[in-house]
């Protein structure tokens, strides 16, 4: 483990969270979390059907609700389809949109696979956004390859993120940028950089491409070396430890919505005019997936994809299987979890056993015992550390995508995340949950009640310091 330790040590992450710390009399405590049940009472349970996208527009009524009822009969009768599609249409400007073809990528070498693949036929424009573009062997791939389409003469764009990237010189970049590729800093740490005020906490956490207007990638997966390795196999333990995260490659009109908000990120942070023209091409279903791109703004006071989380766990009726990489709720996320445990909802989460902030790892420990202590139970999984930003509620609604369930990710940054309706995808997604839970310990009340005092001081020390992790 001394290798893993070296790894975690050098993580962007730990400087991350040092940096909150530093920054703790800026106000970043002042944020709040908007009341979901508030936004919910809002929003009154539908007599008409959601509204539903197509490539044609918005769907007559009758075929929407021809949509969810086919889905309904698929999975049976639940709350989560009409009355969250409703709420989330009601905070978010990005519709529901039909004909899809959702793609499941897990872990680094599949997804990296994926984008390889989507820039190598790339023939207009190549939009890139990153929390992290490291300098390493994985990272210098890519960037070749980008340069080598920019010679071709395809247009070239990236963002990324300055604290996330702090550890890549800027000499990177630089050759990027000598290659004729446009790169916008997201919101630059270095004071004389800024644009439109210097605002050190909002970060862009956004894992996004998107290819000639037909193809886009999201999820949880950066571009570093620390993915290249895949997992496999029975996973014996290693002084490497292996990263586990999970992706989704879109096709279809839903890709626009992903373009669309890597367009308005450029503009709010002042990039290079972009001629936007070939962006849009038009698009065919390609499939059956309904999908909701959903965009949260660091700058934002809707923090879309908090209340996307929060307003799915309260409309579960049967199953909420969550997976997620940095474990530190709001009161909000935990009393919603424990109030669909109390009326019998199977609540399950994968959590990591190590992680490269083994800080957010101990304050996340501090709510177990109200969780488990309520029926949820918790698992932690081995010989892998657990990046994924996942969930599947119900059989039919999954969502794939940036945010983890801390404060950080809700109240600060920018994320990205795609709601997916499909009994088939969400199927996938529910065997891949099953695969972490062979591989994980679970976290029983009766022997973590007994656990001795030291990591309880610990803890509770740690969740102190909350709406910084």
């Amino acid at each position: 483990m001394k290798e893993e330790r070296k790894r975690f040590s050098r993580s962007p992450a730990i400087k991350i969270f040092l940096l909150s710390v530093a920054l703790l009399l800026a106000g970043a405590g002042c944020a709040t979390t908007p009341k979901v049940t508030e936004v919910i009472e809002e929003v009154p349970a539908a007599h008409e059907p959601p509204e539903i996208a197509s490539v044609r527009g918005f769907l007559p009524a009758t075929e929407s609700k021809a949509i969810i009822a086919g889905l309904e009969r698929a999975v049976g009768s639940t709350d989560l389809l009409e009355r969250q599609i409703n709420v989330m249409q009601a905070v978010s400007p990005t519709p529901l949109v039909k004909g899809n073809k959702v793609t499941l990528l897990v872990d680094g070498p599949p997804t990296y696979d994926a984008m390889f693949e989507a820039i190598e036929d790339a023939k207009d424009h190549i939009n890139l956004e990153t929390f992290i573009f490291s300098d390493d062997e994985t990272g210098r791939e890519f960037a070749e390859l980008l340069l080598l389409k920019r010679s071709e003469g395809v247009q070239v764009n990236v963002i990324y993120d300055s604290v996330g990237s702090c550890s890549t010189s800027s000499s990177f970049f630089d050759r990027l940028r000598d290659g004729g590729i446009e790169v916008l800093e997201f919101n630059p740490i270095n004071p004389s950089k800024a644009r439109g005020g210097w605002r050190p906490l909002r970060r862009d956490h956004r894992k996004l491409l998107v290819v000639d207007g037909k193809v886009a990638i999201m999820g949880g997966v950066n571009i570093s070396g620390v993915y290249s390795s895949g997992l496999s196999g029975s996973e014996q333990e290693s002084d490497a430890l292996l990263w586990r995260d999970t992706d989704i490659r879109i096709e279809g009109p839903a890709v626009a919505e992903c373009q669309r908000l890597f367009l308005d990120t450029w503009k709010e942070q002042e990039g290079p005019k972009l001629n936007e023209k070939a962006y849009f091409p038009p698009l065919s279903e390609v499939g059956t997936d309904l999908v909701q791109v959903v965009g949260s703004e660091s700058s934002g006071r809707q923090r879309v994809t908090f209340i996307m989380y929060v307003s799915a766990i309260i409309f579960a009726e049967k199953t909420i299987h969550l997976t997620t990489a940095y474990f530190v709720p709001d009161t909000q996320t935990v009393k919603s979890l424990i109030d669909a445990a109390s009326r019998g909802v199977d609540v399950k989460i994968v959590l990591p056993k190590w992680s490269d902030q083994p800080i957010a790892v101990a304050a996340g420990q501090y709510y177990y015992s109200d969780l488990l202590e309520k029926g949820i139970k918790i698992y932690e999984r081995r010989s892998a550390m657990v990046h994924a930003k996942t969930a599947v509620i119900d059989g039919v609604w999954s969502t794939v995508g940036s945010t983890n369930m801390d404060y950080w990710s809700f109240l600060h940054n920018n994320e990205l995340n795609a709601v997916i309706l499909s009994k088939n995808f969400a199927e996938e997604m529910e065997e891949l949950f099953a695969s972490d839970l062979s591989k994980s310990d679970e976290i029983r009340w009766e022997d973590w009640k007994e656990r001795p005092l030291l990591p309880r001081v610990w803890e509770w020390f740690m969740h102190l310091f909350a709406h910084f992790l």
